[in-house]
């Protein structure tokens, strides 16, 4: 931990520059006639056509391909409540793998209140700069009045990627597991420990996807969330569930699939060896998983397994879905990213993995081969398909349910601009 402590401090100040992300101009700056169109006088003639048709914001800024990474700082990466100036390197990660995977420029932005209404009114008030808002780090339950009203007073999608991020790609994960294990996901148990914002977010798109409201069962840091229990959010409320189970050694017996957002090493051997046959487990806490890899995998030879961790194999990371859901929502204008967007975008990742793995994939994995089964549920983020695969089917989603200012005809033309758009990062 003490190398990983040195070399990523070292990382953040590289070559003597602090932070991870840099303004580049995108029109030259070099004479005075160009210093003149750039700034004063020339700036005012967009200036004048925006005040007559806002919308020319897209023509003439960079508004349409600008997203705000916003943070109160109160849920930083399982850190906690660190403070927003402390979730800024987070951000900025955000800020390059937006670039790096769907070349989306980022502005990052840190906001010292905790206040949830008052939250909501500083990013509405600064909503006009960006195509889109990635809401991140914020905290439950404040998290989900945040972005419900933000969505509500926004033009612009409004995204909370610690909800929707890994449910999106957890669902991938799930469709695809059952298929490999022959389950249908209307008959699987489901166990979801953590009832925070991405565990009520897993459990939504769960029922979305087709598992049964009355097979899940959702646990909070007090234990089984039954009904008549007092002291709960509505959130935690909707999953509510008659039953005389109360821990999560009870829950786990018999479950099929296992989703953890919680904390580390919080499931046995023990328990893990009253699932049902062929148990999936999805151990989400990060760095160290509810179960480790190694204890679990050597408890069940019939498990799936998949973690957060880029050290083992089905990796749920969120970079799956984040870059390239705002590039479909972003190149259509949609006004919101819709449920049956996020739909999409999980069965797009699902579809893709089934494919055969091109060779940069492997190169970047240092030559490891990857093959459609429990090994491999989801693709890989180095797999430069990814984009062409989930902005294409979030765009197209986007344009069947009306949610496009600008939609797209031709799918297939759009498809290969963002190969080329792309391609530069990949060579």
């Amino acid at each position: 931990m003490s190398d990983l402590k040195e070399r990523a401090l070292a990382y953040h100040c590289l070559n003597g520059v602090p932070g991870k992300v840099s303004v580049v101009p995108t029109k030259p700056c070099q004479t005075a006639d160009d210093l003149g169109l750039a700034y004063t006088p020339g700036v005012a003639q967009p200036v004048l056509e925006i005040e007559k048709n806002p919308e020319d914001a897209y023509k003439y800024t960079s508004k349409g391909n600008l997203v705000a990474v916003i943070s109160n700082g109160t849920a930083i990466l399982g850190l906690g409540d660190r403070g927003p100036l402390a979730s800024k390197p987070v951000m900025e990660g955000k800020g390059v793998l937006f670039k790096r995977f769907a070349d989306i420029d980022v502005f990052d932005i840190e906001v010292d209140e905790k206040d949830p209404a008052k939250l909501i009114e500083v990013v509405r008030a600064i909503s006009d700069t960006f195509g889109g808002i990635n809401l991140e780090d914020i905290k439950g339950p404040e998290c989900f009045q945040v972005e419900q009203e933000l969505i509500k007073e926004c033009k612009i999608p409004v995204f909370h990627d610690d909800q929707h991020g890994t449910a999106i790609i957890a669902t991938a994960g799930m469709m695809n597991a059952c298929e490999v294990i022959g389950k249908k996901l209307s008959d699987i148990k489901v166990v979801v420990n953590g009832a925070g914002a991405a565990g009520i977010s897993c459990a939504r798109m769960f029922i979305a996807a087709g598992v049964k409201k009355e097979n899940i069962t959702m646990l909070d840091s007090k234990g089984v969330i039954y009904a008549g229990r007092s002291h709960m959010t509505a959130e935690k409320e909707y999953f509510a569930k008659q039953t005389d189970e109360r821990t999560l050694a009870d829950a786990l017996n018999g479950a099929d699939f296992f989703m953890g957002l919680s904390v580390a090493d919080c499931v046995t051997p023990e328990m893990l060896k009253t699932m049902a046959k062929d148990p999936v487990v999805f151990a989400m806490a990060n760095p160290n998983p509810e179960i480790g890899y190694e204890l679990a995998t050597s408890t069940r030879s019939d498990l799936i397994m998949a973690t957060g961790r880029s050290d083992y194999p089905n990796q749920i990371n969120n970079v799956l879905g984040f870059p390239f859901i705002f590039r479909g929502a972003l190149d259509v204008r949609a006004s919101r990213i819709s449920e049956g967007m996020k739909m999409a975008a999980a069965k797009s990742l699902a579809a893709l993995a089934k494919l055969p793995v091109p060779a940069e994939v492997k190169k970047a994995y240092e030559g490891h081969d990857f093959t459609f089964g429990r090994n491999y549920i989801v693709p890989k983020p180095f797999d430069p398909r990814v984009i062409e695969y989930e902005a294409v089917a979030v765009a197209k989603a986007a344009c069947e349910e009306g949610l496009a200012a600008h939609p797209i005809k031709d799918f297939e033309a759009y498809r290969e601009s963002l190969k080329k758009r792309m391609a530069h990062y990949w060579n």
